[in-house]
């Protein structure tokens, strides 16, 4: 194998050297991209001396015959025309040669309302072309791409098919604004991005760019950590398509076609996608099934008015792992079961009969649908609007438990806070369903556990419209409205009794010690149930949102600086069907006013310097789940804490450039006051459940993030990168106890009315100092692209994870009621890095063009943390931390015939 790898690289070494000898005085190379998103521009027309050429899929040309101090002319439909010269020292080297959109033609109103203009927009920002997505995906996930970016954290959670998360300068999901052509997808109850909902997003981007920080994204709901914006294909894409094949370790399967019109003469063109992908997934029963559809339909009405229609969607089933174990259960599973590289999954298993059963498994569906209109108003203004529906449908596995007769839904989990679950578990370290059967044949009151179907239905509407216009020579003007409506119906059906003939849902009799009007009807309290009725939850979440934003953009010369605001009012309410009768069903409703502020500025010293800053504040209502309502799924009970949650941000950065190098450094501060954070717990000798709202909670996120690329060769394109966070809880949290009902509770678990404040009671957390958890500190990256000649590319890229804390845990279990809670510092995992590498080949086959193309991630096998949690309770260390691993060795090839 040694002696293969030795030749294969002295032959590629050979035939690099071979091919920069080649380069004549008499020819110019360069790189023609778009000046906003960094994108290879494909088909730019190169002319020199009356010789033309055209740039190929990587944007880059070849002219010969020509002097090499010739002046080039590059031209490319929708960009302002550029001239330039390589100078006698460069060797006809032009370098990269960035384009920018002429605003006297209808350009695409995503791009220019959501995406960032390097040495203009004053923000942190990293462009991903879709050469970059298609190189390095591999095995990856969408969120994975991402991972080489400064203050960039991916990891892959349990390992289950779209079930990645992504982490921004140390906030989660829920505080990265994730949006696709202009329309956001953040969930509307939770804030949180599903990205199993969205895996097909790889096949349909055109180019993504994230903007770390405030962003410069135009609409009224902001980010804090950060805004990732994709833009997918539209009338851009050329007459043609593509076929597919992939296949990968552990039975991935993966084929794809796409086909375009191009530009008709009348001004159509039209998209159309389509994939399949499956595989039995890395971990242990891990399988999945995903499909993609795409569809754009664009018509240029006249020089002054474009239509843009756009369906995509990404249906999957995948079966999950959701148990996160001990560092000690994760060396047993390896040498007592013989389940290697850390694939042991906690919920596989058989019944009785041999069949498959799972407590984890997802299923949904959530088609997005948009129709993008953008209005030339004359050569100073333009009317931008787009509306979009999203409809979702969808379920996963929740298994309940009678409680009355001391079984839990945590019976089902494999693993339950990092304890492996013994009970009902084979020799082989498999779930043992058939031990569940066997209680509920045998048992007298009906199924002890049940599996229920926990759906998740939605219709989402929305409308963004973004008026543009330039006042004087110097100053753009943006101003728009956003609207959203959103209907989420939440229930949870029995999908299977396992063997029993009824099930009593015992979470009923929680309804009256709430008093609920449900409540007063025993047969309701004790009815039995049967596969397909109801348990445990089945209301609707309703939040409506209103929102208007303004932007007053200078640019003068080396100046340009901008102002920008909004303002916004968020409505929630729910409508309970199981808790409460038709009459009370409905529960009041309750609106946050926020908005925001920001500006900054860049300035470019001169074509080789610039720097920039910017600074906002940010005040937004608390979410649906967890922050407004305490107990989203089963009471009406308003949380009478609930507050906006606030953030502070000032952001200063450096730029330098040459025609080979690219340099960007930033500095950071964020300060996040007032987050929710709510906990439940058992108040009083009877144990009263109770929920408290912690108030004051704050953080401080803050560090240095520098991104550095290079094309010192015309063969070789270098990238480098290094972030380093201070990211921790910056104050103590309070809050005081309430119970189902919203009344306030003494220490004995009794309804407080008519007592002084000190009797109401509380609980309070040492948080000040503790390390937020979750996401690397300490980040870098580096990789390299060889092209030898046209048809060969090989690339490696090296990751680095260091300074990764746990969470820290506080529950009803180790919170003391009354007095401060101490929270143990999170453990730190081990500094971690891997390799992956690319490569991909070009050639014809039957006249068309073809790629074929390979990736091996983590190349070398290494085994290590990707996330991990603290033990609930006593000090942490290398045993009972728990958690999951990243996935070890995996690799994939593919080809692609374009035509």
């Amino acid at each position: 194998m040694r002696k293969h790898l030795k030749h294969f690289l002295l032959v590629a070494v050979l035939a690099i050297a071979g091919t920069v000898t080649a380069v004549a005085q008499s020819t110019l190379r360069g790189k023609v991209v778009d000046a906003e998103t960094g994108e290879p521009l494909i088909g730019a027309t190169i002319s020199v001396n009356g010789v033309n050429a055209a740039t190929d899929i990587d944007g880059v040309f070849v002219v010969k015959g020509v002097k090499p101090d010739a002046s080039v002319s590059v031209q490319y439909i929708g960009f302002k025309t550029k001239s330039v010269k390589a100078s006698p020292r460069s060797r006809g080297e032009l370098g990269t040669i960035r384009l920018e959109t002429d605003g006297r033609t209808l350009s695409d109103v995503i791009v220019t309302s959501q995406i960032a203009v390097a040495r203009k927009t004053p923000v942190a920002v990293s462009s991903v072309p879709l050469s970059f997505i298609e190189e390095k995906i591999g095995t990856q996930e969408f969120p994975e791409i991402l991972k080489s970016t400064p203050g960039v954290h991916a990891n892959k959670e349990g390992g289950g098919y779209g079930d990645s998360e992504i982490y921004m300068r140390g906030f989660d999901n829920t505080n990265i604004a994730v949006m696709v052509n202009g329309v956001p997808m953040n969930d509307m109850e939770n804030q949180n991005v599903y990205w199993s909902n969205w895996a097909g997003l790889t096949d349909v981007t055109r180019t993504m760019q994230t903007q770390r920080g405030l962003g410069a994204s135009k609409v009224s709901a902001p980010s804090v950590g950060g805004t990732i914006n994709i833009i997918t294909k539209s009338l851009e894409a050329k007459k043609g398509g593509s076929i597919y094949y992939g296949m990968g370790n552990d039975n991935m399967n993966k084929v794809m076609f796409t086909v375009s019109t191009g530009m008709s003469k009348s001004g159509w063109a039209m998209t159309l996608l389509g994939s399949k992908t499956w595989g039995n997934g890395y971990a242990q029963g891990t399988d999945f099934t995903g499909y993609t559809y795409f569809l754009n339909i664009s018509k240029r009405l006249n020089d002054n008015h474009q239509l843009s229609f756009t369906a995509f969607g990404a249906p999957q089933e995948h079966y999950q792992r959701k148990g996160a174990l001990t560092l000690a259960d994760w060396k047993m599973t390896e040498q007592v079961w013989g389940i290697t590289d850390h694939k042991y999954n906690s919920s596989y298993g058989f019944d009785k009969n041999g069949q498959r059963k799972t407590a984890e498994y997802n299923v949904y569906h959530k088609p997005q649908f948009s129709l993008n209109h953008q209005w030339q108003i004359n050569e100073k203004s333009s009317l931008s609007t787009v509306l979009y529906m999203s409809i979702g449908r969808g379920y996963g596995y929740s298994g309940q438990g009678n409680s009355t007769y001391g079984y839990s839904y945590t019976d089902w989990y494999g693993a339950n806070y990092g304890v492996l679950q013994t009970k009902y578990r084979n020799a082989d370290g498999t779930f043992n369903y058939g031990m569940i059967q066997d209680i509920n044949e045998q048992s007298e009151h009906g199924s002890m556990l049940v599996m229920g179907k926990l759906k998740n239905y939605h219709n989402w509407y929305g409308l963004v419209s973004t008026y543009n216009t330039k006042i004087g020579k110097n100053f753009d003007f943006y101003g728009g409205i956003d609207f959203r409506a959103y209907k989420g119906v939440h229930t949870n059906e029995i999908l299977d009794l396992y063997n029993g003939k009824y099930y009593i849902d015992s979470s009923r009799k929680n309804a009256k010690a709430a008093n609920n009007v449900n409540a007063s009807n025993p047969d309701w309290v004790n009815e039995k149930l049967g596969v397909g009725d109801v348990m445990y939850r089945d209301y609707d979440g309703h939040v409506v949102q209103e929102g208007a934003f303004f932007q007053t953009e200078y640019a003068n010369n080396d100046l340009s600086a901008f102002i920008a605001g909004s303002l916004s009012n968020t409505c929630y309410w729910r409508y309970d069907r199981l808790y409460y009768d038709k009459e009370h069903a409905e529960s009041d409703t309750k609106n946050y006013l926020g908005g925001t502020i920001k500006g900054g500025a860049n300035y470019n010293i001169n074509e080789n310097h610039n720097v920039f800053f910017n600074a906002g504040f940010i005040s937004r209502a608390p979410r649906f789940s967890t922050g407004v309502f305490l107990t989203s799924s089963t009471s009406n009970v308003i949380n009478p804490d609930a507050k906006n949650e606030k953030v502070v941000s000032v952001e200063v950065g450096y730029g330098y450039r040459l025609k080979w190098l690219q340099v960007d450094l930033n500095a950071y501060w964020t300060k996040w006051i007032d987050k929710t954070m709510a906990k439940s717990v058992s108040v009083g000798a009877k144990q009263v459940d109770g929920y408290i709202n912690m108030t004051g909670v704050n953080a401080r996120h803050q560090g240095i993030e520098l991104e550095v690329k290079a094309s010192p060769l015309y063969w070789l394109d270098l990238t480098g990168m290094f972030s380093i966070g201070d990211w921790q809880w910056d104050s103590n949290a309070k809050g005081y106890v309430y119970d189902a009902n919203g009344q306030p509770l003494t220490k004995d678990g009794e309804i407080a009315s008519g007592v002084t404040a000190e009797d109401h009671q509380w609980a309070a957390i040492k948080l000040k100092g503790i390390r937020v958890g979750g996401s690397a500190q300490t980040t870098a990256a580096l990789g390299a692209t060889a092209k030898i000649g046209k048809q060969i590319r090989i690339g490696a890229d090296w990751t680095l994870y260091a300074r990764n804390y746990a969470y820290y845990q506080i529950d009803k279990n180790n919170l003391s009621l009354g007095k401060e809670t101490t929270v143990a510092d999170p453990w730190k995992a081990p500094t971690a890095c891997q390799v992956d590498i690319n490569a991909s080949y070009k050639f014809k086959i039957a006249g068309m063009n073809a790629t074929i193309s390979g990736n091996v991630n983590n190349l070398f096998d290494y085994q290590y943390l990707g996330k991990v949690w603290n033990p609930r309770s006593g000090a942490a260390n290398k045993d009972n931390v728990y958690g999951f691993y990243a996935f070890g060795r995996t690799f994939s090839t593919r080809l692609k015939v374009n035509f």
